[in-house]
């Protein structure tokens, strides 16, 4: 109850516009870190990330395709950290560095369109589902996303139920589960907050404080608002970078 109650609170803070210490750089920065820092204290492992510099990226790979939604090292999964002291050396040393977070560990993430998410938010509501954290990331039209961090599936015992991140990556598993992918071992996305190229964002919907779920328990809802909106929504292929096996 604690946490949440200080999440709360770090989103009433004011905002740029709002008028208070929000309008300052050290403001926005140090609302900012909060977020992050309540993100941690979820359980959630950070690491840092790229960020958008000029119209591309901040890395020096030439042409990158995921433009500020990729880890700074390839050493990610092991530098992915809940210690807060950790966290504020990295934003000390790079503060416009985006975070990503390492799934498979303390919780997954479904990953669907986000005309999907919306619709399947409506019918877990109407249908009394606890919904744990979502984010929604909004690149452009036709690359916005909703993030629902669920409680992990780890290593089951059965190998066959892994379901692995690159889920819906490949084309023929579109008939099956269009538009939806699963982030577990080996993967992450962007924690908010974020920012992408252009006026891209990566914000809290319902914040971290929230319970995780079990992720089968949002499954079905998820897959069926992805099937109604296949035929509408250009899929997205951005591979995740860089990926571990």
């Amino acid at each position: 109850m604690e946490r949440k109650g200080r999440f709360s609170q770090w989103l009433r803070r004011p905002r740029s516009g709002t008028g208070g210490d929000a309008d300052t750089g050290a403001g926005a920065a140090g609302a900012r870190e909060d977020l992050l820092l309540a993100a941690a204290a979820a359980g959630f492992p950070l690491a840092p990330a790229a960020y958008p510099s000029g119209y591309g990226c901040s890395c020096d790979r030439i042409g990158c395709p995921t433009p500020a939604r990729h880890p700074v090292s390839f050493a990610w999964q092991t530098q992915a950290t809940t210690d807060p002291e950790k966290v504020r050396q990295w934003l000390r040393a790079q503060p416009e560095a985006n975070f990503i977070t390492a799934t498979g560990i303390a919780h997954d993430v479904l990953d669907v369109p986000a005309d999907a998410g919306r619709l399947a938010l409506e019918r877990l509501g109407e249908a009394g589902v606890e919904v744990g954290p979502v984010a929604t990331s909004s690149a452009d039209l036709q690359q916005s996303r909703m993030l629902f961090f669920t409680a992990t599936r780890g290593t089951p015992e059965d190998e066959d139920e892994w379901w692995p991140c690159e889920l819906d990556c490949h084309p023929e598993t579109m008939d099956e589960h269009p538009g939806l992918r699963w982030h577990c071992r080996a993967s992450y996305v962007l924690v908010p907050p974020a920012r992408l190229p252009g006026d891209g964002r990566v914000a809290w919907l319902l914040g971290p404080e929230r319970p995780l779920p079990d992720p089968l328990t949002l499954l079905e809802t998820l897959t069926d608002a992805c099937a109604r909106f296949a035929g509408s929504e250009q899929e997205h292929h951005t591979a995740a970078w860089p990926m571990g096996n």
